[in-house]
């Protein structure tokens, strides 16, 4: 606000209205974003939806807009867009804002890639619901007439490669669902699940089916960035890859010592290298056992995990190929 601005609003007793600063901000921003987004999206929606999203969300209106700044662009490389049908969703923790990948939007990246197809499901007290896991895993669901978020019982995945004989399953029960958020929610009531528990409830199975789903960059960071973002983490993506960051800074504390432990020290302990993990992939002779040896490398650096996914998702199209 310019300071003829400022003494007019001092004058007239009135504030500058924060959506249509806001909009003024969005429109030198338009350039930019349009350097980022998919032919499928203009700069001119992305705004717009951005737009909407800041006025109706009061606690985004508090958020540095540098960080809202961040989050747009984050899903303009994506393809996702805030707010609709529930794509992605910009959160405010504070004053720093965040893009979160909603399940639609997962969906809708693996979809793109014409590789697989993944959907979820909610159940609620009332519905018809049988499942089976192993070797011939089956889901049998009848929707009844319930559909309120607080009487969910059950949420659950499924992913099918295309040409596989069998799809991926993940059931999870709400209790379950609940003490994973607890695990890892570093953000107490502000997480966002507590805004929108059916969303965040149908993401969480989804996630782990998203293990065994072939995935494009954008799929990759989707997940890298939802996995960040559930543990109450700042990220956004810089060039291909997403960059965390802890808002707070709080060190880790053992808090059987009180003694301050720094969790990068642990994580240079590990003894199974990249290589090591490399290898495995490439002698492995069944697909369970590839599995596993890609979950053990979740704790690599992102780049390496990366390279690790593909050796994974080409060894595993051999196996199943033979």
């Amino acid at each position: 606000m310019s300071t003829t601005s400022n003494l007019k609003a001092v004058a007239t007793g009135k504030q500058e209205n924060p959506v249509a600063k806001f909009s003024a901000f969005l429109e030198k921003f338009k350039p930019q974003m349009a350097l980022a987004l998919p032919k499928h999206l203009t700069a001119d929606r992305m705004a717009r939806l951005t737009l909407t999203a800041f006025s109706s969300t009061p606690k985004l209106q508090a958020c540095d807009p540098k960080t809202i700044a961040a989050s747009i662009m984050t899903a303009s490389t994506l393809g996702l867009e805030p707010g609709v049908d529930g794509q992605c969703f910009l959160v405010p923790y504070g004053k720093t804002c965040t893009c979160v990948p909603g399940w639609k939007g997962l969906v809708d990246l693996v979809s793109r890639s014409g590789r697989a197809t993944v959907w979820t499901g909610a159940v609620f007290q009332g519905d018809e619901f049988d499942y089976a896991l192993g070797d011939t895993p089956f889901i049998r669901h009848r929707p009844g007439e319930e559909n309120d978020p607080d009487l969910m019982t059950h949420v659950y995945a499924v992913g099918r490669v295309n040409g596989s004989q069998h799809p991926v399953i993940e059931v999870w029960a709400v209790g379950k669902v609940r003490k994973h958020r607890d695990k890892y929610n570093k953000v107490g009531g502000n997480h966002y699940s507590f805004r929108d528990w059916e969303m965040y409830a149908r993401k969480i199975p989804l996630l782990q089916v998203l293990k065994y789903m072939p995935k494009s960059i954008e799929l990759s960071n989707a997940i890298a960035l939802s996995n960040a973002v559930d543990e109450g983490k700042h990220a956004v993506i810089d060039g291909d890859f997403v960059q965390v960051s802890d808002p707070d800074a709080v060190p880790s504390v053992d808090h059987a010592t009180g003694e301050i432990t720094d969790q990068r020290a642990h994580q240079e302990e590990a003894t199974v290298t990249y290589g090591e993990l490399l290898g495995q992939i490439s002698k492995a002779t069944d697909v369970e056992i590839l599995a596993l040896v890609l979950d053990s490398g979740r704790d690599l650096p992102q780049a390496e995990f990366i390279k690790l996914e593909q050796a994974y998702n080409d060894r595993r199209e051999i196996l199943l190929g033979a």
